[in-house]
């Protein structure tokens, strides 16, 4: 069976996690719900693969669980889990 592919045009992921670790144009990282700057017009990483790519974002994996049917599914799905593992609230302002 196949890996489960990300959908084109989704980004969920580049948006609705947070992440607390510098990467580039954000030292602080970024927080949940602001697009990523590096994410593309296409919804594509355009640091995918490259070392400056943050481990959390290594880590997550295109699922069915996560990634639903559309967008707003993912969206949703990724909020709710930002939400049950944020230790840092403040990170949430957007959500």
């Amino acid at each position: 069976m196949p890996d489960f592919q990300c959908r084109p045009g989704c980004g969920a992921c580049c948006e609705a996690i947070s992440i607390s670790s510098p990467i580039p144009g954000l030292p602080d990282g970024k927080p949940a719900g602001l697009p990523c700057p590096h994410l593309s017009k296409d919804k594509l990483c355009l640091i995918y693969g490259k070392p400056e790519r943050p481990a959390v974002c290594d880590g997550l994996t295109a699922s069915k669980e996560m990634c639903g049917n559309n967008r707003d599914d993912a969206f949703k799905y990724l909020k709710e889990l930002e939400i049950l593992t944020a230790p840092d609230r403040s990170l949430l302002k957007d959500l």
